[in-house]
């Protein structure tokens, strides 16, 4: 287009001033009046057409053209005539006489002077053919749009800055690159334009503006960020130079952008490995070594001459320097081995010693790469690190580990020993209760056959403490070891002994369904065990009870038989010791019922199960109330309201009967207050004292915390506590209990434990003559004597007298006659609970 843009500058020129058009050869010319009539023609006209004059003079300039240009010539003819001093173009296609058309560019003017004067206009048409201007030109544009393809492929955006105009034209592809369609609007505006530009990139964009202005540019490449349509920042490569010059100024720019951000993110990922890497490499201080076999010489990077300990920059040269610091014992093999893998071409990797110029010897491990280069040379690529200090760690470890696996077989054999020791009881080097059980889960997991099994006898020695305490433990330790070997002589090579506890021992063997045999074993150890035995001079006496517990076939529990063995000997002490008794299932029901009792009770303590019934007491002759006595009972939540007989001796094993004591005192007291608030005054009330809190040497700090009460309190010891001689630790109870004001009453006398001397020694306020005794009494003279000398006695010392188990009139009315002072009985009063005495008590029921 440029061609046409000067071919329509001539055109200019030559029209700007004309007076000889007809004589003008430059173009062919027409002279027209203002209707388009053609009134005279120039030679060239002529000859371009090859026609003469009188052919196309007097015709309409309009018949020569095509129909749909007649409009657009009315038109500049009227344009024409409206303004005679302006030139009017237009492109125009004319064919004559049948030629073929021919497109010309037609300059429409009205000239100063022409012919003679006249009022009529009169127009020139200067034509200019553009033919071959077209054909270059579509040829241009055909290029221009093959290009423009290109580039949209490549997606390089095309910008020309008219730098006079300020007018800026750009590519489809400059705006697709910014998320705009073509033709949306662009900032113009400097400052609109940098707000687009990434902050940081904007200094660099103006300086590069600025070197655009100068008289010297040429071209200019740079990159920045420009701000994408959709808010994120995309990076741009603009390339420019001059397109044209006006007066040594550059006046038009011509460039291309290029979105360049998916490049700039892979750069910046490959910088962030690469950074990785050379952090990796110098935390793990790596060195890289670079060998080019057509120079003969090797580049070596910083830390690789740290490792060989290379100071100077000199060029690293094949079979010089680093062959000569091999270590002797290495060379060989090491340049064997490269030579192997160069020849191949095969990655190699391998670990050597060096001797460094200081003499320190280093362990080298070498990774490295042989290959061809792109021009055909072969090279090498590798990296080394020195692991010396983990070799010599390595040493050390292994030295260690070494001394370690030493220390280790010294200690399983110590460890050996002690489990030896550990196995077997000192005093007999008999196996103990940890080898036993051992032995139980050797023998559950090799099992039986349907035919055989285990028998266990578990032994007891019977007054083995008696020996103890008389003639002294190292008389009891020789006692222990003659029994240990007794028994190894009766087990024999079939049986195992084991002494699992200070008298206790257990025999294993094994079972062949031969019980007479196993029988005759067990009596024979009682007897052997019954005779005496004499140590350092002392004849020393005791006896055996044995429990017997056999399994036969496949599904024998030898912890379980061990058990039932132990059932087995509960159940010969039961019967009287110096005896063997096989487990029987009933004793080992008795045991259940027992733990299940004893967890009962443990609970009943946690729920507060445990009351007080209360039986009143009565002055024999008027039966007047003379106090209460508080019985415990147990509120079972299943069996209901149960009595002391059916809990007291578990109680007792458990150790709490202490306990339930308390429990039945503190409520008593409380419960003796509350009648006292209700107008119901309860002379005395006494309570049963177990023999283990006599036996407590803290009672009189339990005394201490007793609430005061209006009634008299007394505690009932059982008779069979006191013996002739009182226990120092009750002795001193019983005068705390004096000392707190509080009665001492013994329960059950008569029944054989308490003397004469023990009344005495305890000089009790009353005692309570034991209702077997007195049930007789209505039939039997001779027992009314000695209950009659009972009374006698307590009053000759002072003592108030009780009766208890008056279920009759028969038994009140004797005992009021042997002069008896008190009454307590079913057949006056049932013991109950709290919150019945009132209402008892103001019926006088027992005076019916």
């Amino acid at each position: 287009m440029k061609f046409i843009a000067d071919e329509r500058s001539s055109l200019d020129g030559l029209s700007s001033d004309f007076d000889g058009w007809l004589h003008d050869p430059a173009f062919p010319a027409v002279c027209l009046d203002e209707a388009g009539l053609i009134l005279d023609v120039n030679g060239l006209f002529l000859k371009t057409f090859d026609v003469v004059a009188a052919t196309v003079v007097g015709c309409r300039l309009d018949s020569l053209a095509p129909v749909e240009t007649h409009a657009p010539l009315a038109a500049c003819f009227a344009a024409l005539k409206a303004n005679p001093q302006k030139t009017r173009q237009m492109d125009l296609c004319l064919r004559l006489l049948g030629g073929r058309p021919r497109w010309f560019r037609a300059a429409f003017y009205v000239p100063r002077r022409i012919g003679t004067p006249s009022d009529r206009l009169h127009l020139v048409a200067q034509l200019c053919e553009i033919d071959d201007l077209t054909t270059r030109a579509q040829g241009l544009a055909d290029l221009a749009q093959g290009w423009s393809e290109a580039m949209g492929a490549a997606k390089i955006g095309i910008w020309d800055a008219d730098l006079v105009s300020r007018v800026n034209t750009f590519s489809d592809m400059w705006y697709q690159i910014r998320g705009l369609r073509p033709g949306d609007p662009t900032p113009t505006k400097h400052d609109d334009i940098l707000k687009l530009i990434h902050p940081s990139d904007r200094a660099h964009v103006m300086e590069q503006y600025a070197l655009q202005q100068l008289a010297d540019f040429r071209e200019c490449r740079y990159e920045y960020r420009w701000k994408h349509s959709d808010g994120r920042w995309i990076w741009i490569e603009c390339r420019g130079s001059c397109a044209q010059r006006v007066d040594g100024k550059v006046v038009r720019i011509i460039g291309s952008d290029i979105d360049i951000t998916e490049r700039k993110l892979a750069e910046e990922r490959l910088s962030l490995a690469t950074s990785r890497l050379q952090l990796a490499m110098e935390a793990s201080r790596i060195g890289v070594f670079d060998a080019d076999f057509s120079t003969g010489y090797t580049n070596w990077d910083a830390p690789t001459r740290a490792i060989y300990g290379v100071t100077n920059d000199q060029r690293i040269k094949f079979g010089d320097l680093w062959e000569s610091m091999l270590h002797p014992e290495d060379r060989d093999r090491v340049l064997k081995a490269i030579d192997d893998h160069i020849a191949r071409l095969t990655p190699y990797g391998n670990q050597f010693r060096i001797i460094r110029p200081d003499g320190s010897v280093r362990h080298i491990r070498t990774r490295t790469l042989p290959f061809i280069d792109v021009d055909g040379s072969k090279r090498m690529i590798g990296v080394n690190w020195d692991e010396t200090d983990d070799i010599l760690l390595r040493l050390d470890l292994e030295r260690a580990k070494t001394l370690a696996e030493a220390r280790n077989r010294e200690l399983e054999i110590a460890k050996a020993e002690i489990e030896r020791i550990a196995m077997l009881d000192p005093l007999t080097e008999l196996p103990n209760r940890r080898f036993l059980d051992q032995r139980m889960s050797v023998l559950a997991a090799q099992g039986f056959d349907c035919e055989h099994g285990l028998a266990i006898l578990h032994i007891d020695l019977d007054r083995f403490k008696q020996i103890n305490d008389t003639f002294g433990h190292s008389v009891g330790d020789a006692v222990l070891q003659h029994v240990g070997r007794l028994l190894q002589d009766e087990a024999g090579g079939d049986g195992q002994i084991f002494r699992i506890g200070g008298d206790e021992f257990v025999m294993v063997r094994l079972f062949d369904g031969d019980f007479p045999s196993l029988e005759a074993m067990a009596t024979r150890l009682v007897e052997v065990l019954r005779r005496p035995v004499t140590v350092h001079g002392y004849d020393c006496r005791f006896g055996a009870s044995i429990g017997v517990a056999v399994g036969v076939g496949k599904d024998i529990d030898p912890q379980q038989l061990l058990l039932n063995a132990d059932i087995g000997l509960y159940c010969a002490k039961s019967e009287g010791k110096n005896r063997w008794a096989y487990f029987r299932r009933e004793s080992h029901d008795r045991m259940i019922l027992t733990k299940q009792i004893s967890d009962d009770i443990l609970r009943g303590l946690e729920r507060d199960e445990f009351k007080p019934y209360y039986q009143l007491q009565f002055r024999a002759g008027s039966l007047e109330i003379t106090g209460i006595e508080a019985l415990a009972r147990w509120q079972h939540p299943e069996r209901g309201i149960l009595t002391p007989d059916n809990f007291i001796v578990i109680a007792d094993e458990l150790g709490i009967l202490s306990e339930i004591d308390g429990i039945i005192l503190e409520k008593a007291i409380a419960d003796c207050q509350r009648l006292e608030l209700s107008g119901i005054h309860i002379p005395k009330c006494s309570v049963n004292v177990s023999a283990g809190r006599l036996r407590d040497p803290h009672l009189a700090e339990l005394l201490s915390t007793l609430p005061a009460q209006r009634c008299s309190l007394s505690f009932e010891l059982l008779e069979s506590i006191f013996l002739d001689e009182l226990e120092e630790q009750v002795a001193i109870n019983i005068a705390h209990i004096r000392e707190a004001g509080i009665g001492i009453e013994i329960d059950d006398f008569g029944s054989g434990h308490a003397s004469i001397t023990s009344l005495l020694h305890l000089r009790p306020d009353v005692i309570k003559i034991d209702r077997q005794l007195i049930s007789t009494i209505p039939t039997s003279a001779e027992r009314r004597s000695l209950i009659g000398a009972i009374i006698e006695m307590g009053h000759s010392l002072g003592v108030t007298v009780v009766g208890e188990g008056v279920e009759t009139k028969d038994h009140a009315y004797w005992l009021h006659m042997l002069k008896c002072d008190l009454l307590q009985g079913f057949g006056l009063a049932l013991p109950m609970p709290a919150d019945q005495l009132a209402g008892f008590i103001q019926s006088e029921s027992w005076r019916q």
